[in-house]
């Protein structure tokens, strides 16, 4: 388990103080995986350096299965270090490795037995699906290939939780389907605690059980993936399902509507064109499945005739959340 508490980080920037992370609280149960996303100068990078002990946080805490390491001394901060594995945007291979000896490259610096050494790179390389691969050079391996090394290697030292930094965005999008598969099949099989920091909603929308969004060094939103989905005016819920920009172009009224669950796979709009006899214009939508849920954000345009708060007090009835369009 991962739980961060009120974590800031500011830098001096000649008379200058910058707040890089203000605040920042989050908790993520062991076995889940929490999405961290936000546009650049958010303070991802931040937050990666701090949870990694490569920056000391100005204040607040990490802890990993209740373990406190921001107090961890100079001396024993390689050893917390093993605690997380790190999964990069780029593999960072060595070039002059093969995918074997990068996998076991970290297990060498702390000096395991060599037998153990090959041992459980050889289990590694076959968990990532990487078996017969060992002795290629990266040269030889694809850009999802190098990723898989890159999370074998993550997880040589068996940390209790994998930091993806950006894990898919140097990736085509089917091979970024095929590592969100294998991050998540590795959450389950391992349970792990992932924290996967993104500026990609698809990633978020295709592993995460729970998201947080960041701003100026801020989490703004955050919940679980269902719950912040449900919310109609959330800035996530927007992002994990985009409408088109919209400019009224007529004075006939507009509605928002969002349907989850049951209400988001009935007939809701035939139902109300029937009971009044309404004339109803679909102007956009969207629909998802989001963690075994469905999702659909719509924006409907009615006659003028159609009876507004009767409409509105129908649809809330039949679970849809409804908010009248400015």
């Amino acid at each position: 388990m991962i739980t961060v508490t009120d974590l800031r980080k500011t830098y001096r920037q000649g008379e200058r103080t910058i707040t890089a992370l203000d605040g920042v609280s989050l908790s993520v149960p062991k076995g889940s995986i929490h999405g961290i996303i936000g546009h650049s100068g958010a303070g991802k990078s931040t937050l990666v350096r701090c949870l990694t002990l490569l920056d000391r946080p100005t204040s607040g805490s990490v802890m990993i299965d209740g373990r406190e390491l921001t107090s961890v001394r100079d001396a024993e901060i390689r050893l917390a270090r093993r605690r997380i594995g790190m999964v990069f945007q780029h593999a960072n291979l060595l070039d002059s490795r093969t995918a074997a000896q990068n996998v076991a490259h970290p297990l060498e610096l702390v000096k395991t037995p060599k037998a153990e050494i090959s041992a459980r790179v050889a289990r590694l390389l076959d968990l990532v699906g990487l078996t017969g691969f060992g002795d290629a050079y990266p040269s030889q391996l694809s850009g999802g290939q190098k990723q898989r090394v890159g999370i074998a290697r993550a997880l040589a030292a068996e940390p209790d939780v994998l930091l993806c930094d950006e894990p898919t965005s140097a990736l085509d999008p089917a091979t970024t389907e095929d590592i969100l598969d294998l991050i998540h099949e590795l959450t389950r099989t391992l349970q792990l605690t992932v924290l996967v920091i993104t500026h990609e909603m698809n990633v978020v929308k295709r592993i995460c059980d729970s998201v947080s969004l960041l701003e100026n060094g801020k989490v703004v939103e955050h919940g679980p993936l269902i719950e912040v989905a449900a919310t109609l005016d959330g800035s996530l819920a927007r992002a994990l399902m985009p409408l088109p920009g919209f400019k009224r172009t007529s004075a006939l009224p507009v509605l928002e509507l969002l349907l989850a669950g049951n209400s988001a796979s009935g007939p809701v709009l035939s139902g109300l064109t029937r009971r009044f006899n309404a004339e109803v214009n679909v102007l956009a939508g969207s629909v998802e499945h989001l963690a075994g849920r469905q999702f659909g954000r719509l924006r409907v345009e009615l006659d003028a005739e159609a009876p507004l708060a009767e409409i509105t007090e129908f649809l809330e009835s039949a679970g849809v959340q409804v908010e009248v369009a400015a």
